[in-house]
């Protein structure tokens, strides 16, 4: 029970009265928002891994055949958030900004106030990006996913790291600054072709009715 209240009480054990009450005011809004399993799951997971990058000391993992070069492991999985952010945008739509949002104000309660500004920088940084090509483009959605991220996530990743560097200054390092846009990358290339085949076989369905 102890672990479970210093979980979700995470900064004083005596925030539990107020934090577990917002929790689910806040599970219940993205309910009725008509976010189900993936949300909950997206809404969790940039908090937790806002968190991990002020505790990156206890992580850092050296790089491969590089001597004295290390990095902080979680900047690979960053691109995890595209592929979770996804399967939550089919159950809720663009609905899916509001849950962006609220997971970076949890953020502001369980990783320091500086990384959690930087994450909302960068996802500000990714977002005007993505909405610039669907504005000003004809692309298809997976190639505007994939276009998005690979001209966004150079910026965004600099900006993330250099405000995780005011907690921890290893953060702002070249490696994980390569990782962590190679980790963003992998994840914009899993939906891309998760799209790409959606695509396909919605045209492949109108060629059979026309």
């Amino acid at each position: 029970m102890d672990l479970i209240t210093n979980i979700i009480a995470y900064r004083n054990p005596d925030h539990l009265i107020w934090v577990l009450p917002l929790l689910i005011v806040t599970f219940g809004l993205i309910f009725v928002l008509k976010g189900r399993v993936w949300a909950c799951i997206y809404l969790a997971l940039i908090p937790f891994l806002n968190w991990t990058f002020g505790h990156a000391d206890a992580i850092m993992q050296p790089v491969p055949f590089i001597e004295d070069a290390i990095f902080n492991p979680i900047t690979i999985l960053t691109g995890l958030v595209f592929v979770v952010r996804d399967f939550a945008q089919r159950e809720m739509g663009h609905r899916i900004l509001i849950v962006m949002a609220l997971a970076i104000g949890w953020s502001f309660y369980y990783a320091y106030p500086p990384i959690a500004m930087a994450s909302a920088a960068a996802y500000a940084i990714s977002e005007t990006v993505d909405w610039s090509l669907f504005t000003f483009t004809k692309f298809r959605l997976s190639t505007r996913v994939l276009a998005s991220s690979a001209l966004a996530s150079p910026i965004d990743t600099v900006v993330f790291l250099y405000g995780a560097s005011f907690t921890d200054p290893t953060q702002f390092s070249i490696w994980n600054i390569i990782f962590m846009i190679i980790g963003k990358m992998i994840g914009a290339v899993i939906i891309f072709y998760m799209l790409r085949a959606r695509e396909n076989a919605g045209a492949h369905a109108q060629a059979k009715t026309a």
